[in-house]
């Protein structure tokens, strides 16, 4: 499975903004600015993450993104599902009716071996994911970086003027 850059570049602006104290909108720009990404493809980002409820969006001069939902409420599986959509990562197309000895009336992806297996390493990787929060990312980092939340502030603002 692959994921696309923009699960990596939500996960860590929404870090981000868990560390803005001020309540302010950060806007889209200065997001992508401070880890030097494009604009336009950081803002779509944006949008689905707004889509899904993750973040909220303010438009104008002193518009931006801030979080929605307190990072305790958001998992990394809710931001994973918003960039890259909800859809199983294998899809049984059920080869096995088209086999010599296959049965057109079996529901091959619940009796089928591969498909099995298959669902239940994605089940596990989503319960893995859907058991961490930002505030757990957020924890982790400050307990090892203790720096970076100060810095990460004063990077943003520095870009917001």
């Amino acid at each position: 499975m692959k994921m696309s850059e923009g699960v990596e570049w939500a996960l860590h602006t929404c870090l981000n903004l868990a560390w803005v104290e001020d309540d302010r909108p950060v806007p889209a720009a200065a997001l992508a600015d401070y880890f030097k990404l494009p604009s336009a493809y950081l803002n779509k980002q944006m949008q689905a993450l707004a889509r899904a409820g993750i973040v909220s969006s303010t438009s104008g001069p002193r518009g931006g993104f801030q979080l929605a939902r307190n990072p305790q409420d958001i998992t990394v599986l809710d931001v994973v599902v918003a960039i890259e959509g909800s859809e199983e990562a294998f899809r049984c197309t059920e080869i096995l009716r088209d086999a010599p000895d296959g049965e057109a009336e079996i529901d091959y992806r619940s009796t089928c071996v591969i498909s099995q297996v298959m669902r239940k390493a994605e089940l596990a990787w989503r319960k893995e994911l859907a058991g961490q929060t930002l505030a757990d990312v957020q924890a982790t980092v400050e307990s090892r970086f203790p720096a970076v939340p100060g810095q990460t502030r004063h990077g943003l603002r520095n870009r917001r003027g």
